[in-house]
């Protein structure tokens, strides 16, 4: 029996240095594939690109064969899986993201987490992997100058259980953030997503012509729910591990009223 096949996306693009520290830690864990977007993505969540071609180009990634893709980080794992691989891989790790990505705030708009959906959907045991760092550097990866070995560390531990044991029945990929100041001994939690990690808000600048244009964004909380994974990361400094499943439907109880008003009742 071969070594185990784990898939490597990310939404940072080829050069990012999480991407590299995880594809160099994983080389342990088994045979590595990294397929990534061509530049950084963030922000992106699970958009896929139907309006124009995608190319793939062949690339070295930590001195390993890997591949670009011209889409978002959802198109680079969906290309990966019908295209690049011969076969199905054994596991996915995406990340390491430049910036944690906690609460649902993030998760829903993570392209990191939304590379992990897509192997997800297709039944392959993902996690999602990203590390606190300074908000400045969140968007320009070239400046991230943080040392993501700690993190790299992590994963290597994650992935290893993974390939050994997949996942239990009902989760369907993990979530798992690192704090900035970790260390190889930090403990790990299983938390849950926080509801609320952001106060949003709308910057609105003016440009040469006189017309207004505007810049999202939003100022963190200072403080968040027990259990969740922000506090874990933000305020505990602890290595947060969310399990997550894929189908966000909730319970349809006290709700019968609706059917009633539907269905002429």
């Amino acid at each position: 029996m071969g070594k185990p096949k784990i898939l490597v996306s990310n939404d940072d693009g080829p050069t990012s240095r999480g991407l590299h520290a995880l594809v160099r830690a994983l080389l342990d864990v088994g045979e590595v594939i990294p397929v990534v977007p061509e530049g950084p993505r963030s922000g992106t969540s699970m958009s896929l690109t139907f309006h124009k071609p995608l190319r793939i180009r062949e690339v070295q990634i930590a001195g390993e064969k890997g591949y670009v893709i011209s889409g978002s980080p959802a198109d680079a794992v969906m290309m990966a899986l019908n295209k690049v691989l011969p076969e199905k891989p054994d596991a996915m790790a995406s990340g390491i993201n430049i910036g944690d990505n906690t609460g649902l705030q993030d998760v829903y708009a993570s392209g990191t987490v939304s590379a992990a959906l897509q192997a997800a959907l297709s039944g392959i045991p993902a996690v999602a992997f990203s590390m606190q760092i300074s908000e400045s550097v969140i968007f320009s990866p070239t400046d991230a100058k943080a040392d993501f070995g700690i993190a790299a560390f992590h994963a290597r531990k994650v992935m290893h259980w993974l390939v050994q044991n997949k996942l239990p029945e009902g989760v369907n990929l993990l979530n798992v953030n690192v704090p900035a100041n970790a260390a190889l001994n930090t403990k790990a939690v299983f938390t849950q997503l926080a509801l609320h990690k952001y106060e949003n808000y709308i910057v609105e600048r003016l440009d040469p012509r006189g017309k207004p244009y505007y810049w999202v964004w939003g100022n963190r909380l200072k403080k968040y729910d027990e259990g969740s994974d922000a506090k874990a990361i933000i305020e505990d400094s602890l290595v947060s591990v969310t399990p997550l499943h894929m189908n966000p439907t909730w319970s349809t109880a006290g709700m019968e009223g609706l059917m009633k008003t539907l269905n002429g009742g």
